[in-house]
């Protein structure tokens, strides 16, 4: 139960799913007590720590801000960051967005893999929720509240016959967010591509790096990954966007019809609600922590 960082620095290019630009990314080891920060070497190394403090509001992906500087879409790669247990990372980027790949978290769970681990000399904090929380609006829902260790049961439902009401409930292991999130795609509709690309969003979206439906259908040669791999990755982003607290949670989600704008509105309400939570440490006397209890070193990931 010890911070970690990666062995080596590692790369890997793409385009941005709303810029359409691309985007040659690094991940760099850092220091103890160093947390994830992004780097924007294109606006003379500007840094933009991965935290709520810099969250911006936002439906469509999850952007943070550190004074003129931005960076999006950061969602899928903090996914995977946060399921691998990587707790200081600098990430160097030349451009606003981070390289889609294929839509999942699946290639940066790859390349961070590449890169290794090492464990470092300071343990490993959690926060572990005390208190029941709910934000909802518009029949949206986000609820936090305590649990042993970290689960997500998140719903949705689209009126569309692809994908309908679906409903799935994660238990948090390194295996199991390799097994069944990590290559769940981002997901849109056809119909609303020409309104969002006027927008100046979804200007990098293909087949190779989303799942497009159409009026009946999903366009995608080879169809689906998962049956219901639209909700999968609602838990996916879901993961990606509540590592911004900074630490592990101890606590269960469940999420009805959310998105970036709501959890990133949990965020802020837990942030400011010092009643509801406390860190703790595996060495606490009052808590052992038991999550994240699977080995890194036994996970093998291929592309």
């Amino acid at each position: 139960m010890k911070e970690k960082t990666i062995k080596e620095s590692v790369s890997c290019s793409g385009i941005g799913l709303h810029t359409g630009r691309q985007i040659h990314l690094t991940l760099r080891p850092a220091g103890k007590g160093k947390g994830i920060v992004f780097v924007r070497t294109d606006l003379g190394g500007t840094a933009i720590p991965a935290d709520a403090a810099h969250v911006v509001p936002s439906s469509l992906s999850t952007i943070l801000k550190s004074g003129d500087a931005t960076v999006q879409t950061v969602e899928h790669l903090m996914s995977a960051i946060s399921a691998l247990e990587i707790d200081n990372l600098v990430i160097e980027l030349d451009g606003p967005e981070l390289p889609a790949l294929d839509g999942s978290a699946f290639p940066f769970i790859a390349l961070l893999q590449k890169a290794g681990w090492l464990e470092q000399k300071k343990e490993r904090a959690f926060i572990e929720i005390l208190k029941p929380m709910t934000i909802s609006e518009n029949g949206k829902s986000v609820t936090i509240q305590p649990a042993s260790s970290f689960e997500v049961k998140c719903q949705i439902s689209f009126d569309h016959p692809v994908i309908s009401d679906q409903v799935y409930h994660y238990w948090h292991s390194r295996q199991a967010f390799i097994g069944e999130l990590a290559s769940a795609r981002t997901f849109g509709f056809l119909k609303d591509a020409a309104a969002l690309q006027s927008k100046g969003l979804a200007l990098g979206v293909s087949l190779d790096n989303a799942i497009v439906i159409d009026d009946d259908k999903v366009m995608n040669e080879g169809g689906l990954r998962y049956p219901d791999e639209f909700v999968r990755h609602k838990v996916l982003d879901l993961i990606g966007d509540f590592s911004l607290l900074g630490a592990p949670i101890l606590g269960r989600i469940e999420a009805v019809c959310s998105g970036h704008k709501l959890h990133g509105e949990m965020i802020q309400a837990i942030m400011k609600n010092k009643k509801a939570w406390r860190i703790v440490t595996a060495s606490c006397s009052e808590k052992s922590v038991p999550v994240f209890q699977s080995s890194l070193q036994n996970l093998s990931v291929t592309v």
